[in-house]
């Protein structure tokens, strides 16, 4: 007699034993790491997932499901095993060439469209004005570019905005322009590499907002990071002995990159207000300097503004 074929397995019970391996292997997520990997291969959303918890799964899903866990077990981050990332309501494609957009950067880019619609709105556009120009420094998987240029498009900036994103890293680059081709905003979007503002090709002789997500980890506590981190460039997260090295680099060239009236915005640390605030005492007198907090109430965002003439 032939024997019956066994059944395919179970969403609920793949998501057992995927959560028990995860939870052995470290993972601080077992059970969300399994429900976001299972709702990929099976490309359904996690409700889908947990609505139906008796639904069988295919042998070929069960599979790919079995390799993905396999990667999240090694440490590899759950968002470059499902290749996308989502930031500020928008979906990014991410891999190895570029650093994983976090939730707490997207004060950042709600910081920039806010200046930015502010300057747009206090005069009445004529054909002599220039283009508003925001410059995202380090703009890695251009999380921050894009999504700064998207919200502006969605509240009718159109052709009052020009955007450039740099980075050190070609690679990253590539990464940058797929996801600004993904989300129809190539033609508004200037790329250009190289180190910190001196990039090729060069840039604007003046922009009127700079935005950076530079490294800020101290580079003694990069290697005591999750496992997860290991797998992302270290030289987007390693910030020198006290994180600030790359941070004030870039502040001692603001004043030859930035407008009469310009501003910047650094992201960093939730303990570097105070060391952030001194440096750039330090490095740009006469500039107004703020510590802007998250919902959190933490330090995330240093504001700086050019010295305002008097006149």
């Amino acid at each position: 007699m032939t024997a019956l074929p066994a059944p395919s397995p179970t969403v609920g019970g793949l998501l057992h034993l995927a959560t028990e391996r995860l939870r052995a292997s470290g993972s601080e997520t077992a059970r969300l790491d399994a429900e976001v990997l299972l709702a990929h291969v099976l490309h359904i959303d996690r409700t889908g997932v947990l609505a139906h918890p008796d639904g069988r799964v295919g042998d070929g899903q069960a599979a790919s499901f079995e390799a993905a866990i396999a990667r999240r077990e090694a440490g590899e981050p759950v968002a470059y095993i499902r290749g996308i990332k989502e930031f500020h309501s928008l979906a990014f494609s991410v891999d190895g060439r570029a650093l994983i957009p976090r939730p707490e950067t997207e004060l950042l880019v709600d910081l920039a469209v806010d200046i930015t619609r502010e300057v747009l709105s206090s005069a009445p556009l004529d054909a002599a004005r220039p283009p508003f120009r925001i410059w995202d420094v380090g703009t890695g998987s251009g999380a921050i570019a894009i999504s700064v240029t998207v919200a502006l498009l969605r509240r009718g900036y159109a052709g009052t905005f020009r955007v450039l994103a740099t980075d050190a890293s070609a690679e990253a680059l590539e990464l940058a322009l797929e996801n600004a081709v993904g989300h129809g905003v190539a033609d508004t979007v200037d790329f250009g590499r190289g180190d910190l503002l001196d990039v090729e090709p060069p840039g604007p002789a003046s922009v009127d907002l700079i935005v950076a997500n530079l490294p800020y980890i101290r580079s003694d506590l990069v290697p005591a990071l999750p496992v997860a981190a290991s797998f992302e460039p270290r030289e987007a997260l390693d910030g020198g002995p006290d994180g600030l090295a790359v941070i004030r680099r870039l502040m001692a060239a603001l004043p030859g990159a930035l407008g009469a009236e310009g501003a910047a915005l650094l992201e960093i640390g939730a303990n570097q207000g105070d060391a952030a605030g001194r440096a750039a005492a330090e490095l740009l007198p006469g500039w107004s300097a703020a510590v802007l907090p998250d919902l959190a109430g933490s330090a995330r965002v240093l504001r700086l503004d050019v010295p305002r003439d008097p006149a």
